[in-house]
């Protein structure tokens, strides 16, 4: 971590991502993506469609899928389908990525506020809050159907921001991908790259203040002791 960016800074709160930052799910979601392509008489280029999509909300990846302007309440629907698949097959295998309760916790013992900032719907969120049981709730959690644009806008971020009353100078946002990685810089936020399905090098930019492969590592480093928290 670069120490004297992270402390030049008051922090007042954090701001995470949930697919792949909070919890492993980003394989599973590339294979209901293949699953749900097959059903419907699509080829695609798994790694080019996950490159184009990852980050975006629902809306916005059913038009890449589909490679037409498909309308709202149809995008909505395909969506549906998708996530449910996708659900039954995470279920089974669910894990968080590792450290992050133990991290989340900590960050709320230090006096930091919590949110989430994902491109996922109410149903996917909701999925990933009942399997993880976090301790304490997070002071926001702002979705990807909210009718906001999906990342790289930083809107998912700013309104996270928003609803914690806290500044985006204010904010470290942690993401595993590009386009999460290109929100926070858009924000004005500073950022940790969680490299669970990119390398550093894919997540690098001058914002960001760390590079890890799980929240141990932030942990074993006292990341958190080493913020400069805001008081107010």
């Amino acid at each position: 971590m670069d120490r004297l960016i992270a402390q030049a800074r008051p922090i007042q709160s954090l701001i995470f991502d949930m697919d792949g930052t909070m919890v492993n799910s980003m394989p599973t979601h590339a294979q209901s993506w293949v699953e749900f392509a097959q059903q419907h008489g699509l080829a695609i280029d798994l790694d080019d469609l996950m490159r184009r999509t990852t980050g975006r909300n629902g809306v916005e990846c059913m038009r890449e899928l589909f490679q037409r302007d498909v309308p709202e309440a149809e995008a909505l629907a395909l969506i549906a389908e998708k996530e449910t698949l996708y659900r039954a097959l995470y279920a089974p295998v669910f894990s968080e990525v590792a450290g992050f309760k133990a991290f989340s916790e900590q960050a709320l013992q230090t006096g930091l506020k919590f949110g989430v900032g994902t491109a996922g719907d109410k149903h996917n969120i909701a999925f990933v809050f009942s399997h993880l049981k976090l301790k304490t709730a997070p002071h926001a959690v702002v979705g990807g159907d909210e009718g906001l644009p999906g990342k790289p806008d930083p809107a998912i971020f700013l309104e996270a921001a928003s609803r914690m009353k806290s500044r985006a100078a204010g904010c470290i946002v942690f993401e595993d991908a590009p386009f999460g990685i290109e929100a926070a810089r858009r924000a004005g936020m500073l950022a940790v790259a969680v490299c669970t399905t990119h390398t550093p090098a894919q997540l690098a930019g001058p914002h960001v203040v760390a590079s890890v492969r799980d929240y141990t590592e932030l942990l074993n480093s006292k990341f958190l002791e080493n913020l400069h928290v805001a008081t107010s």
